[in-house]
């Protein structure tokens, strides 16, 4: 009887594979070198998202085929943040170095969560790289996550095992007196996954206190200190800063050197979410804004936003390195740690953080800055920042226009004058920033500033330059025109 050979998923003419998976890089470097010939977003018609609602394969197709429908009815349709007309959201523009990391890592397909092995060491790496870059100490603990609200949850984790002991990982909070009386502090403007980090910690959001801000839209530190002085008077126990460098809505910076001269005056646990804009200190002329950021006792930023490494690639950074191993790390018997062989090489990265398979994220963050160097990574953040100076003076010199917060960094908020009442503006700047994502030609989103609905621009693709910001800005009142010229007459009462 004939044996059958082994199911494998290799291919079963290599070649072939090879010559399809040339067709498909090919595709994706034409894609990034003809970005501006292709609109910035197009809403998916009906026979794209169709494709997608098929049942489960049973039995498989060709690649080549797989390919097809990803070139026809995905990559057109993705929300565009590689495109220099992308000012939507702080997303990063990616590069094809990058790209070509990520097929790499994809191709070894390391579980990088521990085990004696080079790609571990690529991410310690990275780690000491960071700490040399924010003033951290060589004992500092570092691990690649999703993102930062990942980031900021772990820094949670750790300031909390910091504060009532290895023991609450057992214990959990709801016996321990101590855990019902502790309070944190962020700004009224912090990313909102700092209130959710409160609830996944078991605190609570009720627990965070959202200080307002002052005119730079920083954290107002004399009511923070107000807020704490209140807390203490009713007995409860102060324990957590969160400061944000690069605000979600207008990119501000909070004052950090005096945020940390409070954390050490009460002994509270300052963590800094830079989610954005902490690698501003890869510039020299961005940096000094970030004084204090060494002050921290953790750091959580994105590689894949001012980085440009591609998606995901999230950091947190702890000045205490075996406070950090201490909250995470749990000994298996299936993790069984030796001084030989595979086992060799403890701690590993799954001691420092809640996942145990986790992918070659360093790999790619390891070639963007080995390729490009911190100097120009810090060149092309900076001049992300003087494209935002650029449109603020554009702005304020279209009487059409007006800006609605200060520019920090580099994200612009600001609004088109139109008659009414607030509702009807707000409405109109609404509609007006839909219809610009549909023209194809530039993409900025809303957020809300002071009550009023603003267009916010955030300028962080590396293929930005001054003609992507007047192609915005020339459509954008275009479309308010043409928009204005559409509306009905508003009707006459006759009067008698």
């Amino acid at each position: 009887m004939p044996t059958m050979p082994p199911a494998t998923l290799d291919p079963e003419d290599w070649d072939q594979l090879r010559q399809q998976g040339h067709r498909m890089l090919d595709d994706m470097l034409d894609y990034l070198q003809t970005l501006r010939e292709r609109p910035v977003w197009q809403p998916a018609p009906a026979s794209a998202r169709a494709a997608f609602q098929q049942p489960l394969p049973v039995h498989g197709s060709a690649l080549a085929d797989a390919h097809s429908t990803f070139m026809r009815q995905i990559l057109p349709y993705a929300v565009g943040n590689a495109h220099p007309g992308f000012f939507g959201w702080v997303h990063g523009g990616g590069t094809p170095v990058g790209m070509l990391a990520e097929m790499l890592a994809a191709g070894l397909n390391a579980n990088v969560g521990g085990r004696d092995q080079i790609p571990v060491e690529v991410e310690r790496q990275i780690t000491r790289w960071m700490a040399q870059l924010f003033g951290f100490p060589d004992t500092a603990g570092g691990l690649f996550v999703t993102g930062t609200s990942t980031a900021n949850f772990i820094a949670l984790l750790v300031a909390r095992v910091g504060k009532l002991g290895v023991a609450v990982r057992a214990e959990g909070l709801a016996d321990n007196a101590a855990a019902g009386k502790l309070v944190a502090y962020t700004s009224a403007g912090a990313h909102g996954c700092i209130a959710q980090a409160m609830e996944l910690a078991g605190f609570g959001s009720a627990a965070l206190r959202k200080i307002p801000m002052n005119a730079q839209f920083q954290l107002d530190a004399a009511l923070l200190e107000q807020a704490i002085a209140a807390d203490l008077a009713q007995g409860l126990q102060p324990f957590f800063i969160a400061a944000t460098v690069g605000s979600v809505d207008v990119g501000a910076i909070d004052d950090l050197p005096r945020l940390a001269a409070i954390a050490r005056r009460h002994q509270l646990w300052l963590h800094v979410d830079g989610a954005y804009g902490a690698l501003a200190m890869l510039s020299p002329e961005l940096a000094p804004l970030l004084n204090g950021i060494e002050l921290a006792d953790s750091l959580a930023f994105d590689f894949h936003k001012w980085g440009q490494v591609p998606y995901d690639a999230g950091f947190i950074l702890v000045r205490d390195g075996e406070l950090q191993r201490q909250t995470f790390a749990a000994p298996a018997a299936y993790l069984r740690r030796d001084t030989r062989g595979m086992g060799a090489g403890s701690p590993w990265p799954c001691d420092f953080g809640p996942d145990l398979s986790r992918g070659f994220r360093a790999l790619k963050t390891w070639f963007t800055l080995q390729v490009y160097g911190t100097e120009k990574l810090g060149q092309v953040i900076a001049e992300t920042c003087a494209l935002a100076r650029y449109l603020e003076q554009r702005v304020a010199a279209l009487a059409q226009l007006e800006l609605l917060a200060p520019v920090a960094l580099n994200i612009v908020c600001f609004r088109y004058r139109h008659h009414g009442a607030d509702a009807e503006i707000d409405r109109f700047n609404a509609e007006l920033v839909a219809d610009l994502q549909e023209s194809g030609v530039a993409a900025p989103s809303l957020t809300t500033i002071a009550g009023q609905v603003a267009i916010r621009a955030a300028i962080v693709n590396h293929r930005s330059g001054r003609a992507d910001i007047d192609a915005m800005l020339a459509a954008l009142l275009a479309l308010a025109e043409a928009r204005i010229a559409a509306a009905p007459a508003p009707s006459m009462t006759h009067l008698t």
